[in-house]
């Protein structure tokens, strides 16, 4: 019985047992939108240590194409004929495995091991055809380089972009198919070829237009959430980024260019020391560098000399793209003192900012998009 129908006959016939069944409907509705209104609780943050897990940046993967399906040994008999004819069909061609790059995903973290193509189906009898196999496709982020025995195969760019791994068999004949006037009823029939058979390493470089370039503690992880919504780990002690963040720059003509924070380096870092090369190769994918000197410190114009020995010694060139000089902590004591050593020992014109306090942030917002639209 409705809420409303008892609502009704409470009207017209007040009685006891009217009431008290008004009375529970009314309740049991309550307590349904009580629980209705409940709110599901947020998504819980992960840190930078538990971030780091799930953001794989070069992987092994071992790629199978399927295998073709068999070709059909089969004779049809006839009451008009005294000798059966060939209906073997052939086998169907087996699925390939192909990498293709999505916008979606920003690591390596979904990838398996290894991947194995499905195999064509068999052929059958009356002349049946076996159905080819579906392509295996492997979905991996933008920026991910293939190589094989230290060999570059591909790199995925752009959306939509593919490379076949591994090729996939090709389905066997069968006995119809080796029908002939020497011989009109061959039982010979062939099995499906298999697949292509690949060890790959699969590696994600982050694709951003400019790059931050520093030491541990100077302040690029504060400096990216203060020019997009990313959110790094932001602390008092060295190492706190741990992964590369990337953060969008958004302009008012929806204009829109991608920084990322690259995690600190140290001096050794050419060598790997501190996972140097795990930092420095995404470093290659960037247009334009930003050096973020810690202008707090003594000596800042040594960081600069010491960040460049290091990019150079691991890609010669790479100190030489376009990039410009950022003095970060300019609110600091002393920082303008060490502002103005830092543009006498380098010639070079100094963007003094503060991530925390947001000094000079729409100037380097303009400088981003200028370098962007130079580039």
């Amino acid at each position: 019985m409705s809420l409303l129908k008892l609502r009704t006959l409470v009207r017209l016939a007040p009685s006891p047992l009217a009431v008290e069944l008004a009375t529970r409907s009314s309740r049991v509705s309550l307590h349904v939108c009580r629980y209705a209104t409940k709110t599901r609780k947020g998504k819980r943050k992960l840190s930078e240590k538990q971030l780091s897990k799930h953001f794989i940046d070069w992987r092994r993967v071992r790629v199978v194409g399927g295998k073709g399906g068999d070709g059909c040994i089969a004779m049809t008999h006839s009451n008009r004929s005294d000798y059966g004819a060939p209906e073997g069909g052939n086998g169907g061609n087996g699925g390939h495995v192909i990498f293709r790059a999505e916008k979606i995903l920003v690591s390596l973290e979904s990838l398996n091991h290894q991947y194995i193509g499905d195999e064509g189906t068999k052929g059958g009898k009356q002349n049946c055809d076996g159905k080819n196999a579906k392509h295996t496709i492997v979905k991996v982020p933008l920026g991910t380089i293939i190589k094989e025995d230290d060999i570059l195969l591909i790199d995925l760019k752009q959306e939509g972009d593919q490379f076949v791994a591994a090729r996939a068999g090709i389905g066997g004949k069968g006995n119809a198919f080796f029908t002939s006037n020497e011989n009109k009823s061959p039982m010979l029939a062939t099995r499906g070829s298999p697949g292509e058979e690949r060890m790959l390493e699969v590696e994600l470089r982050i694709i951003a237009h400019a790059g931050l370039i520093g030491f541990p503690n100077a302040g690029k992880s504060s400096l990216l959430r203060a020019l997009s919504r990313a959110k790094p780990a932001v602390a008092a002690y060295p190492f706190t980024t741990l992964n590369p963040h990337v953060g969008i720059v958004e302009y008012e003509d929806l204009e829109q260019v991608a920084v990322a924070d690259i995690p600190g380096l140290i001096p050794g870092a050419h060598l790997n020391r501190g996972l140097g090369h795990s930092f420095l190769k995404h470093i290659e994918r960037c247009q334009c560098l930003l050096y973020v000197i810690d202008l707090s410190s003594k000596e800042p114009w040594n960081q600069l000399t010491d960040l460049k020995y290091e990019l150079e010694q691991y890609a010669p060139g790479l100190s030489e793209r376009p990039h410009a000089v950022l003095g970060n902590k300019i609110d600091l004591p002393g920082a303008d003192d060490n502002l103005q050593k830092l543009q006498d020992h380098i010639n070079l014109p100094v963007l003094p900012i503060s991530a925390l306090q947001r000094t000079n942030i729409n100037q380097l917002k303009e400088h981003l998009r200028d370098r962007k639209s130079v580039v």
